[in-house]
């Protein structure tokens, strides 16, 4: 026989799968996300215990009045005014979902199917602008509708982005209108 038949002959083909090291892998990697999401919860619920000192969010009067303006859209979360990336969870503020937000003389009504509904009185309001982002969305510039309001003794920016972003602008003028009137009115007395 030849030298190449007798190498050929001897050689063994390799196993294909090692399946007790391939099952190992993978119980190991779900683990490990499970943990990963685990922690992530926590630190969700450990953030909601920082912020436990905000007093509950107010709800609708009986009668807010007619509306100024109404849209629908989605409300992408709360946070510290200024501090874009510190998000607020405490009360659902940080349930990003589908709104209906609602101006009326009365404050800012939002609507928010499968979180936790919420009010902003006409008092409470500080600032609307337009900016690019907010924790955990990032948009154009002038893409996102900030509402800055009080709570507490906290000032809260709130960022929503309507099904009709050319609206915004609408909105900006109107809170910022409706603002300094009752600035004025509130100095006056």
């Amino acid at each position: 026989m030849t030298p190449v038949l007798l190498l050929a002959a001897e050689k063994e083909s390799a196993q294909v799968t090692d399946w007790a090291a391939r099952v190992g892998w993978v119980v190991g990697l779900a683990l490990f996300v499970a943990l990963v999401y685990w922690l992530m919860r926590e630190g969700w619920k450990w953030r909601g215990t920082l912020q436990g000192d905000l007093p509950e969010l107010p709800v609708t009067p009986d009668d807010p009045g007619p509306a100024k303006l109404s849209t629908s859209g989605r409300y992408h979360g709360s946070t510290t005014a200024g501090q874009w990336l510190d998000r607020i969870v405490a009360h659902g503020l940080g349930t990003r979902s589908r709104a209906e937000l609602t101006l009326t003389d009365a404050g800012l009504d939002v609507v928010r199917p499968g979180a936790q509904d919420f009010f902003v009185p006409a008092a409470a309001l500080r600032e609307a602008r337009l900016d690019k982002g907010i924790a955990g969305k990032v948009l154009t510039e002038g893409g996102l509708l900030i509402v800055t309001w009080e709570h507490g003794d906290r000032l809260i920016d709130s960022g929503f982005r309507s099904d009709h972003a050319a609206e915004h602008h609408e909105w900006v003028q109107k809170l910022n209108s409706m603002i300094e009137t009752n600035t004025r009115e509130g100095a006056e007395r």
